[in-house]
């Protein structure tokens, strides 16, 4: 089964054209397919199955931007989200597959729904920090309009995670919140993106700043997800 996960990260390494990443796509979603089909659940427990959810959700996040008439002829964009997902294909494979059931606390719904648009928002401010790199770069400002999209999505997406882990957390420890360093971080990050997207109606003068913002916002996310579950002790630990 770890075969189609590595087929993916190298597929993604050489997406040089589209075809290739929506190969490596499928390939991705269909790992994760069987390994739902064995757990009986969407595999959201542990470093490996995690990781290997966050690079697919690169993967389709990417899909609408990477086939933008904005980037049609940009074959650098496909691959440079290859590279990005690749590398998070290739950073799970080394961890050990955790073949158990959902433990009673996270067996719900609301569980799934809240980690899989998290993993959605991630891979949305991942190709928005992309697109900024490439309007640094002297693409074109086309491409902001597009970064903002990206992390207007994101944080939609990432904001409807905060209030479905809310009622997650009411039903599993009868409360909405806790103090714990996951869910500081969690408002850290979502705090940014409210002002980094408010930031936009600056106007042109702030293009460039916009444009780093949104890279460094993805760093604030790799924080948020990894940092805190490798530095920090707290129950939203992988």
């Amino acid at each position: 089964m770890k075969s189609l996960l590595v087929a993916s990260a190298a597929l993604y390494l050489g997406s040089l054209r589209r075809p290739i990443f929506l190969a490596a796509v499928l390939v991705e979603l269909g790992y994760l397919a069987s390994r739902g089909i064995t757990l009986g659940r969407l595999p959201l427990i542990g470093p490996q199955d995690t990781l290997a959810f966050f690079s697919c959700s690169i993967g389709l996040m990417a899909l609408p931007f990477i086939f933008a008439g904005q980037l049609r002829e940009e074959n650098r964009f496909p691959w440079s989200c290859g590279i990005l997902a690749g590398f998070f294909a290739l950073l799970a494979f080394p961890f050990p597959t955790l073949n158990m059931p959902l433990p009673p606390v996270l067996d719900t719904y609301w569980f799934e729904l809240h980690v899989a648009l998290a993993f959605f928002a991630y891979g949305l401010f991942g190709v928005a920090a992309l697109l900024g790199g490439f309007f640094l770069r002297g693409a074109g400002r086309p491409l902001l309009d597009l970064q903002y999209r990206a992390a207007l999505v994101g944080y939609s997406f990432f904001s409807l995670s905060m209030v479905s882990g809310g009622i997650w957390g009411y039903y599993a420890w009868g409360t909405y919140w806790l103090w714990t360093p996951k869910e500081l971080w969690t408002s850290i990050l979502w705090l940014f993106y409210s002002m980094y997207l408010h930031l936009r109606v600056k106007g042109q003068e702030w293009d460039r700043a916009f444009a780093w913002l949104g890279i460094c916002g993805f760093f604030v996310a790799l924080f948020t997800y990894l940092g805190v579950s490798m530095l920090m002790r707290s129950s939203h630990s992988f």
